[in-house]
């Protein structure tokens, strides 16, 4: 299967996400996704599925236990309905702190009730699509009453894949168990996917008879790229930034040390306490900053990525934002070198 390449719906003015999306289309991308950040993530997915006709769009991610699952799958649903059917919605647990301390929701065994969640919501598109009974009843959630006047009803396209995001083994395995797909982590190695990630979906999978290679599996990229080797300099030394802000959370303790740095996400950890962020990406070492991104001149890096993940994964994406002044004849030679068909 060619390996599809999509790219992030990101830091845009709302009046600009129709264009900016139109012209993702025109690049070449298979998909652009959104991340809840300081914008929700489904307002970018409304005014580009208004604006095009065949990139499919998605939340990478939207973060579940910030919302019902009723409310989850009434937003997912509209914007399937508006698409015509090019809706991926991707979940994710967040941490403790904010969701408890942000969002104010309740945060305990994540996987277990993120796998209720998956249940709960996917009944509520069955009520949905096909007017079964709400008789939903999980441990964390439930679904007993509807009405028609607060069903949307039927659509033309009513499988929506749900993705859940996750860096440790148990999210992996919670995912083979419920899910459609998986987002897996930007800060991995290669090691990390084949011997940690695949075969912790593999394993959720066959508890219903299935296997990872029923999941769509897919990950954001760290690519350094530029035209220059000062702006890719510049490029490498924004990933190392990057690996250092994430290396910093207890979450992702677990991928550094497969790579056999078990002591920098301590130390990393430390030194976020400290505020010493400035400090923290020189902490990051060369072979780090190799394993983890994609490094070259832009004409370069695609049938890297290729030759990185194809066979490995079924979809990848640019992890950065797409400048708005980029060229399209540029970034579709990208695209094409990824899913060879220049």
């Amino acid at each position: 299967m060619t390996l599809k390449i999509d790219c992030q719906l990101r830091d845009l003015d709302f009046t600009e996400v129709g264009t900016h999306a139109q012209k993702m289309e025109e690049m070449g991308f298979d998909a652009a996704w959104t991340f809840e950040a300081g914008q929700d993530a489904f307002t970018p997915l409304t005014l580009a599925a208004a604006a095009t006709k065949n990139i499919h769009l998605g939340t990478n991610i939207a973060v579940a236990f910030g919302r019902s699952p009723f409310a989850m799958a009434q937003q997912a649903w509209d914007i399937q309905k508006l698409s015509r059917g090019r809706m991926h919605l991707g979940l994710g647990t967040q941490v403790r702190a904010h969701i408890e301390r942000r969002f104010s929701m309740p945060f305990d065994h994540p996987a277990r009730r993120i796998s209720d969640y998956v249940r709960c919501m996917k009944a509520i598109f069955d009520n949905f699509q096909n007017g079964t009974k709400p008789d939903y009843k999980g441990e964390f959630y439930q679904f007993t009453l509807n009405n028609p006047l607060f069903s949307p009803g039927a659509i033309d396209h009513p499988d929506i894949p749900v993705y859940l995001a996750g860096v440790n083994p148990r999210m992996c395995r919670a995912a083979g168990e419920v899910a459609d797909g998986f987002h897996a982590h930007p800060i991995h190695n290669m090691s990390y996917l084949k011997e940690v990630v695949l075969p912790a979906i593999d394993e959720g999978a066959k508890t219903r008879g299935k296997s990872v290679k029923d999941l769509h599996v897919q990950t954001m990229v760290l690519i350094a790229a530029g035209e220059t080797q000062a702006e890719i300099d510049k490029a490498v030394e924004d990933v190392r930034m990057q690996i250092s802000f994430y290396g910093s959370t207890p979450n992702y303790r677990g991928v550094l040390e497969h790579m056999g740095y078990g002591d920098l996400g301590k130390e990393l950890s430390q030194m976020m306490r400290s505020g010493q962020m400035a400090e923290m990406p020189k902490k990051i070492p060369d072979a780090i900053v190799e394993q983890v991104a994609v490094i070259g001149k832009l004409s370069e890096v695609g049938p890297k990525v290729r030759e990185r993940y194809e066979g490995v994964l079924d979809r990848v994406a640019y992890y950065y934002p797409i400048p708005k002044d980029a060229e399209i004849g540029n970034w579709k030679a990208f695209t094409d070198a990824v899913k060879h068909t220049a």
